[in-house]
């Protein structure tokens, strides 16, 4: 069961990171004004970079079952808990109401703990 926990975390993990990834490029930075852009191509590739991060990490929990190291799945759900739970008390903060990114976001959290 403690497996099927952390694979789902996987998944929800992926499907938030793909909401972020096409809501920042059509949402986000369709109505965005940067300039110069140069700038604009640089925060466009940094919000990229924690969407290729979240995918990453999404693979990772649901590879980690399959590992045969309790020390990987270990730091693997360690690290991601403190990623996705950073992330989601930022996005909570930020947004101030209820949103689909930190509730996403908690639900990987609370899901990977409960694999452990």
């Amino acid at each position: 069961m403690r497996d099927l926990l952390l694979q789902a975390a996987g998944v929800i993990a992926i499907l938030v990171t793909i909401g972020h990834a096409v809501l920042g490029e059509t949402q986000v930075f369709a109505r965005a004004t940067i300039e110069p852009p140069r700038l604009r191509t640089l925060i466009c590739l940094v919000w990229q970079a924690g969407t290729v991060a979240w995918l990453a990490g999404g693979v990772l929990l649901i590879a980690a079952p399959r590992m045969e190291s309790d020390a990987a799945r270990h730091w693997i759900i360690a690290t991601l808990a403190v990623v996705f739970g950073f992330a989601a008390i930022a996005n909570a903060w930020a947004t101030r109401t209820v949103h689909p990114g930190w509730i996403g976001m908690s639900a990987v959290v609370a899901l990977a703990v409960a694999g452990y």
